[in-house]
């Protein structure tokens, strides 16, 4: 099973997407949108930048897990990972969202 967007509407009235791999599994989030164009233009910027490893930022939580931000060329970040328990597992989502983005569809939950 590909990857596919979801877009759905927050409990605060914004716009959300989420990037989910095959399995289900959620490996990307973005912030919040006031209008669904601008989730839907935020999408496009993932399927643009997924592919292109200097736009990661790979950081550590101050819990001491590891997580990741998808920037765009203007250095803004359009998604989110969650926590990782390590580097590497951090690093497998990464290669996941590389994978999923460029091709996923987009289903529009609102």
């Amino acid at each position: 099973m590909a990857g596919k967007f979801e877009i759905f509407e927050d409990k605060a009235g914004e716009y959300r997407f989420r990037l989910k791999a095959g399995n289900g599994e959620i490996i990307l989030a973005s912030e919040g949108y006031v209008q669904k164009a601008s989730a839907e233009n935020g999408i496009e910027s993932v399927k643009t930048n997924a592919v292109n490893d200097d736009r990661y930022e790979r950081k550590e939580t101050k819990s001491g897990g590891h997580m990741f931000n998808l920037k765009a060329s203007n250095g803004q970040v359009i998604g989110t990972s969650e926590s990782y328990s390590s580097g590497s597992a951090r690093d497998n989502g990464i290669e996941s969202v590389k994978r999923n983005a460029p091709e996923a569809r987009v289903e529009d939950l609102t």
